[in-house]
């Protein structure tokens, strides 16, 4: 078999092998839901990411919205990040063992989940590979169309995760110390950066006529995440993140900074690295700066290494990747792989366990993520089903989080419910002109204490739906409630919740203090 058609069939299995390692019992994940309500209000952007992602979750719904059809984009993705590093390895002179060793950290590493999940990562990995790849063939044979390439590939990271703004200036760090004159001095390099903004500038303007949500945004993860994150803890994770390939990546990044010709390359992972830890960017942010240092690693060990090292590298990334498969992918039932998991501490000694709250839980949140959404849905269902027919043409059904909205919406056509609305992220902005005309609120929260709050006093009648009793949930616990009759006073408490809610989302909004509504806890009505 030629080289060539190896990176072909690597990158099919790359492409195949997700959809042989999940468990049919996990369900979408809470993100996922997002992602594929967006698609039902497309825009050039989003209050959490850039609109790219939206393209393909408008096509997974119009495929059914099932679950090969959400899985089969991050797996293209991952797919395509091969086939680029392994083109690289090939115009680096790297043969068959190369190949294999560059495709091991798809395997082996925290990028089988980040190519699995539906979620902006999988393309901002991409988009990151193919600026430098298109960069580093510029550098090779000076064909202006690799500069376009660029241009375009750092247009569409954008409009994929904003991330990509780290990597771009950490390259062009790197062009201007090593002072590459053979692009910063090519005209075609400033058409191409023109290129780019074109892309994203229907997102810019849609940023600024909606006052700028990324800061809101950027502040709530800040609040509720990044403040929690320190450098070594991110610099550790970089270890972590590919241990069982790190020969390779080291070796790259050894080499690039030993050659001239690619020495922007090295540049462009350290600035871009260190950036990430003074932004107190979250550790998997940086993953897109890998790729091409795995190309450069696989092609000069080939060149170095005997047999002997070549066999015991590849049996070593082989080993600790399939220790490692259980930890980046559900491949048990829940009950199975918690109890997996308290018979391999592994999981807990590496933090896999760890949520948003710094507590150990018994799956890894992103597993957590994938449960009892449709079970929530059928207990909505239930609630929605005791209504006679004049109080359902009046009920509100509302969710506290995403998640919650997205999941009634996603599997609410089958149980004949009407369509959920929440205050929590891009929903905001889908809210109906008269959400505050309902005589019936059907509400899902994930606040366990809702029913002692002062507001219920305001409705008629209330009775509790019931809960989510999956204990490997998330979602565990979280409420459905069933309110009849609100007041006026719990009609206009609620108007302005969602006002304020919207006020907030803008930039000037995030960064002053906003008097707290009555729905709010520690409100009053009066």
């Amino acid at each position: 078999m030629k080289p060539k058609y190896l990176v072909y069939l690597l990158a099919l299995v790359k492409l195949i092998l997700p959809f042989f390692l999940q468990n049919s019992a996990w369900e979408p994940h809470r993100d996922e839901f997002l992602y594929l309500a967006e698609a039902r209000h497309m825009a050039w952007g989003y209050m959490e990411a850039p609109p790219l992602l939206s393209v393909f979750a408008w096509l997974t719904n119009l495929l059914g919205g099932a679950m090969w059809a959400i899985r089969i984009w991050p797996a293209l993705a991952g797919a395509l990040t091969y086939f680029l590093v392994g083109r690289l390895v090939l115009h680096l002179g790297g043969r068959w063992f190369a190949l294999v060793l560059a495709w091991m950290p798809f395997f082996a590493g925290a990028w089988l989940r980040m190519q699995f999940l539906f979620q902006p990562n999988c393309l901002d990995i991409l988009c990151w590979t193919a600026l430098a790849y298109a960069l580093i063939r510029y550098k090779q044979n000076e064909k202006p169309v690799h500069l376009y390439a660029a241009g375009f590939s750092l247009g569409l990271g954008l409009l994929a995760k904003y991330t990509m703004a780290f990597y771009a200036t950490g390259l062009l760090a790197g062009l201007l110390l090593t002072w590459d004159k053979k692009i910063l001095a090519n005209r075609h390099f400033y058409y191409s950066i023109g290129l780019s903004i074109l892309l994203i500038l229907p997102n810019l303007l849609w940023e600024v006529r909606h006052g700028f949500p990324i800061v809101y945004h950027m502040k709530t993860l800040q609040d509720s995440q990044l403040q929690y994150l320190n450098p070594w803890s991110f610099l550790a994770d970089q270890a972590l993140y590919n241990v069982a390939t790190i020969f390779t990546w080291v070796t790259g990044l050894i080499w690039v900074m030993r050659v001239k010709e690619y020495r922007f390359i090295a540049w462009a992972f350290v600035v871009s690295l260190t950036l990430l830890v003074i932004g107190h960017g979250k550790s998997y942010y940086s993953q897109g700066a890998y790729p091409v240092l795995f190309a450069f690693g696989a092609a000069r060990l080939e060149a170095w290494a005997n047999q002997w090292w070549k066999m015991g590298m590849l049996a070593f990334s082989l080993f600790i990747g399939i220790r490692l498969v259980p930890l980046e992918l559900p491949f048990r039932a829940p009950a199975q792989l918690a109890e997996y998991y308290v018979r391999h501490p592994l999981a807990r000694k590496v933090g896999v366990l760890r949520w948003e709250d710094q507590q150990d839980h018994a799956l890894p949140q992103d597993f957590a993520d994938m449960l009892s959404w449709e079970q929530m849905t059928q207990k909505v269902a239930v609630g929605y089903a005791s209504l006679d027919s004049a109080e359902k043409a009046h009920t509100f059904l509302f969710c506290d989080n995403y998640g919650e909205a997205g999941a009634v919406n996603y599997y609410g056509p089958k149980y004949h419910l009407p369509p959920a609305y929440s205050d929590n992220a891009s929903f905001l902005y889908w809210m109906p002109e008269n959400y505050d005309q309902f005589d019936v609120l059907l509400l899902v929260t994930d606040d366990k204490q809702e029913m002692q709050h002062r507001f219920i006093k305001e409705f008629k009648e209330v009775r509790l739906i019931d809960s989510i009793a999956n204990p490997y949930s998330r979602e565990y616990g979280s409420l459905i409630i069933l309110m009849k009759g609100p007041s006026n006073l719990m009609r206009q408490a609620f108007r302005e919740k969602i006002e304020k809610d919207k006020m907030k989302t803008t930039a000037q909004g995030a960064l002053q203090t906003i008097k707290p509504n009555p729905l709010d806890e520690g409100g009053e009505l009066h």
